[in-house]
């Protein structure tokens, strides 16, 4: 498959063709049609459970690190940046490797 250029960010949660950049808080990436898809069913989850963990943040018994919808946005951010470091550019595999969990 044919790879193109894609400017994805994660704070706008979003894939776009390169050269439509929106904001510096994003990265390039190569990537296939698949890979693409893959991007875009990370944020629509990510999407999907925001809500739910929204009304979840006004309930002051539950800890961070004991909620599992946080945990699961966590997991998909932790991929999103696993595939910017396997797709992207110099700039977005150094970003990555300075994350603490990917230490």
């Amino acid at each position: 498959m044919e790879r193109a250029s894609y400017y994805v960010s994660i704070t706008d949660k979003t894939v776009n063709l390169a050269g439509y950049q929106q904001s510096n808080s994003g990265f390039e990436v190569q990537l296939t049609s698949m890979e693409y898809d893959t991007f875009m069913k990370l944020f629509q989850q990510i999407n999907e459970l925001e809500p739910r963990n929204a009304f979840r943040a006004h309930l002051p018994y539950i800890q961070y690190h004991e909620d599992h919808l946080n945990h699961d946005i966590d997991r998909r951010l932790m991929k999103l940046y696993a595939l910017i470091h396997e797709y992207g550019d110099e700039r977005g595999k150094r970003f990555v490797e300075q994350l603490p969990y990917f230490s």
